[in-house]
């Protein structure tokens, strides 16, 4: 079972920014997303990078939230800036090895991290 290790989660006000990281065994994935869930919602997509580099943003975070990966250090990152109250979830980062499916269906994702806790408040 491939391992997908997330960093640890934080606390931070409202206007701040946050990294979040994932360190894969290998970044050779046809894409890797970002994912979030608030209590008693369904888990969201925030933003998704390809292997060639070419990246989508959720409407709901563009302009705030980055993704972005290392191929040399196996990581995937997610740069939070001007964060919001509402951007409290857990978030997950995920990894698809081929191209079935859409971006956008966590169902279409095979490997995941653990998740970690991300709290913004007012």
């Amino acid at each position: 079972q491939v391992q997908l290790q997330e960093s640890g989660g934080d606390s931070v006000q409202a206007g701040g920014s946050l990294r979040r990281s994932c360190a894969a065994p290998t970044l050779t994935y046809v894409r890797m997303s970002w994912f979030r869930q608030a209590p008693g919602k369904e888990r969201a997509w925030v933003a998704a990078i390809y292997s060639d580099g070419s990246t989508h943003v959720a409407a709901s975070v563009k302009g705030r939230f980055t993704i972005s990966k290392d191929n040399t250090e196996n990581s995937l990152y997610l740069q939070m800036n001007s964060l919001k109250p509402e951007d409290t979830a857990m978030y997950y980062c995920a990894a698809a090895p081929s191209r079935r499916g859409s971006y956008l269906n966590w169902r279409d994702y095979d490997y995941w991290g653990q998740g970690t806790q991300v709290t913004v408040s007012s």
